[in-house]
This record gives structure tokens, sequence and C-alpha cells, in this order.
């Protein structure tokens, strides 16, 4: 076989692998979507015609509308206290060396590693006793403590990749030139991690808003998105779910869509 029929196959193999990955991630996915315009009460084949009032009847569900606003609080202030956490872990790590540095690297990466299920479970053991002790149940704020433990190790890996391609020499004429220490971060070390940091919360706000695990065992009587279509489904299944699943990802996939372009914006100056 000659090297160019070589190529050929290998990149046959390659791309039909590739097709195939996709094919398998991205059915279910048009699947689900296609039922959220399905007209009648229950998710059966043949569809029963199509309609949009399944996105009407979402915008109506006092429920619903509840998930979606508990899920974007808890999302929220879990991305900003990862991000900013993840940011100065990751510059600790990379850029700085002290006693305990290795202890401190595999401590902070621990949570990686560790099953979202199991991590639910021992954070609700450890509210449960505070919570006798100081008197508060579970609910949004111990779902966004929940939240940040899980997803800072993930912004930490993210920023500290953007942290280790950063050229020290900028820095260093930055203060030849006489700034000080916080106007050498504000404006050399800040604005060049910037790709890294917003895709650091791109990816922190998407783990969190679509986290089950967690959020079921910290969230008490509180509903989120994934909450809540998981309760719905449960008792039967209905097109409401798969609309507000629509609801969830369309603007999931722009969030990706942004901060990839943010990151090779970066790379091309």
């Amino acid at each position: 076989m000659n090297h160019r029929a070589e190529a050929t196959l290998i990149n046959f193999v390659l791309y039909g692998v590739m097709a195939l990955s996709l094919l398998f991630f991205y059915v279910p996915i048009f699947t689900l979507i296609a039922f959220s315009f399905q007209e009648g009460r229950y998710l059966t084949l043949p569809f029963e015609g199509f309609s949009l009032k399944w996105y009407g009847e979402l915008f109506r569900n006092t429920a619903a509308l509840n998930a979606l606003r508990n899920s974007t609080i808890i999302a929220f202030f879990a991305t900003i206290a990862a991000t900013s956490i993840g940011l100065l872990a990751a510059i600790a790590a990379v850029r700085y060396s002290f006693r305990g540095k290795t202890l401190f690297q595999a401590i902070s990466g621990a949570p990686l590693a560790f099953p979202q299920l199991l991590l639910g479970i021992v954070l609700l053991l450890w509210f449960s006793v505070l919570g006798r002790w100081f008197g508060f149940s579970t609910g949004l704020v111990t779902a966004v403590i929940g939240h940040i433990v899980y997803i800072t190790p993930f912004a930490m890996v993210i920023v500290a990749v953007q942290v280790y391609n950063l050229d020290p020499l900028l820095e260093d004429a930055a203060r030849d030139c006489g700034a000080s220490t916080w106007e050498v971060y504000r404006y050399v070390t800040l604005p060049l991690l910037w790709p890294g940091i917003f895709s650091a919360g791109i990816f922190a706000f998407l783990l969190s808003w679509g986290n089950f695990y967690i959020t079921y065992s910290l969230a008490g009587s509180t509903r989120t998105v994934p909450t809540f279509i998981f309760s719905g489904i449960a008792v039967g299944s209905s097109p409401l779910y798969p609309a507000i699943a629509t609801i969830v990802f369309i603007p999931g996939m722009l969030l990706v869509a942004i901060a990839a372009r943010v990151r090779r914006s970066q790379n091309t100056l």
C-alpha cells in the first residue's frame, strides 16, 4: 500500500469515527427537540402533529418558570465564586513556589475525580449536621455552596492552561516601566488571562446549570431545571419537558460558541 492510499484510509477511518461519534451524541438531542414540537400530550411515535403549544404552556407553567429562575440564580453565583477562586488558585499553582505546592495541587483537583453523587451525599451529611447546630435547612444557599465545591477545580484547570501559556516577560516589562504589582495584574495579567477566565466562567455556568446530583442532594424543596424535569418524567412523559430542555440547550450551545470565538480571537492577536 502506497503512502497516498494509506493516508486516504486513515482519513476515512478518522472521519468515519468522528461522524459516528457526532451522530451518536446529537441524534438523541435532536430527537428531544423534535418531540418538543409534538402536538399530542404524550411522547409517542408517530407524531400526532406539529405545534408550538408546549412552549406556550411552558411559559404559563409557574413551576417551570420558578425552576428556570432557581437554576439561573444558583449558576450565576456559583460561577462568579468558582471562577474567582479558580483564577487565584491557578495563579498560585502555576506561578508561585511554596511549601506544600504539590499537596495543594492534588487537593485542589481532587473533586474532579470524586463522583458527583457521593459528593452530594457527603455535603448533605455536613449540612445536615451544621443545620441542626445553627438552625438552617438546605435550599438555594447550600446548593450554591455545593456547586462551588464541585465546579471550582474545573475552572482552575481551564484558567491554569492560560496562566501557563502567559509569557512572564510581559509582566516584567510592565514592572520595568514603573507599574506597581496591582497595575501589572490589572492592565497586563488579567487582560491576557481573560479568554481563559471567560471560558472557565462559561464552562462553570453550564456545569452548574445542568447539575442534577448535587442539586438534588442540597437544594431541599427548591426545584431547578434538572430536578423539575426529573420529577416530571418520574410521574409521566409530556412534550413540556423536551420543550424546557430545548430552551436550556440552545442558549448553552450559543455560550460555548461565544467562548470558542473569544479564545480564537485571542490566539490571532
